[in-house]
């Protein structure tokens, strides 16, 4: 069984080293960059993939527009802050070299948290489904917590995928505006509003469900660290989509003028 790996990025060299080693086995290695500008091409040209640089058209249809480059019989989906361990790596040889009846694989994800990998606050065992056989799946056109849609069976993996992300506060702040800005664009596609109102309330559900329904309080501080950002990201998402809305009347008030 042949496997190809994708991988989006953009301006990830620090990262894209220890994904790239950990699938250096596969058949074929294959990034999308939507225009870094630091060493991140040349470092996975380096390592032997090969890269084709694009725009941002969103996660989900970046990662599709990856997956139509592959030519494997499998494909593994991978962000450049992932890595597979040497077990999940064995695991997944093991499990595509008898040719698996099944379509896909979804796998346990272990995150980290400004340094810390969480096992609470909903954070694990974040199933993700990241392994599927090319033709049995496409990603959703998400904007960003985009999915992989499969049409057949899917397997569960033992091995933890590892997800080193939010490496720092900096880090958390930059995330928390540019998720809640792709789910509010997300919300006023769909039609939603926002408010303040809803923004409290919304953000408010969010901490309590990642901190004590979740039990992210067993993290320690970053745990609690986690839960605060996580209430950010919803607060901002539907202050973000009230200014969205806002805009948008003005709009039809003055084509209709």
């Amino acid at each position: 069984m042949s496997l190809s790996v994708i991988v989006i990025t953009r301006n990830e060299e620090d990262m894209i080293g220890r994904c790239l080693a950990s699938v250096a086995w596969a058949d074929e290695i294959i990034v999308l960059d939507s225009g870094s500008t630091d060493r991140t091409v040349a470092l996975c040209r380096q390592s032997g993939a090969r890269v084709v640089e694009t725009d941002w058209p969103g996660f989900g249809p970046q990662k599709n527009r990856a997956l139509d480059h592959a030519t494997g019989t499998w494909v593994l989906s991978l962000d450049a802050d992932e890595y597979l361990t040497q077990e999940a790596q064995a695991e997944i040889q093991a499990v595509l070299a008898p040719g698996p009846k099944t379509d896909a694989f979804r796998m346990p994800r272990l995150s980290s948290y400004c340094g810390r990998f969480m096992h609470h606050g909903g954070w694990y065992p974040d199933y993700v489904t990241r392994l599927f056989r090319r033709g049995r799946a496409r990603f959703s056109d998400d904007l960003v917590h985009e999915r992989l849609l499969v049409s057949g069976p899917i397997e569960t993996l033992r091995e933890p995928l590892r997800h080193e992300t939010y490496r720092d506060l900096e880090e958390v702040l930059r995330k928390v505006d540019d998720y809640s800005s792709a789910g509010a664009a997300m919300a006023a596609q769909s039609g939603q509003r926002g408010g303040v109102t809803l923004a409290l309330a919304h953000g408010l559900w969010s901490f309590v469900r990642t901190y004590f329904i979740r039990k992210g309080l067993l993290d320690g501080a970053e745990g609690l660290m986690l839960a605060i950002s996580n209430a950010e990201t919803t607060y901002y998402k539907y202050m973000k989509l009230r200014l969205l809305g806002k805009q948008r009347d003005r709009v039809g008030k003055l084509s209709r003028k």
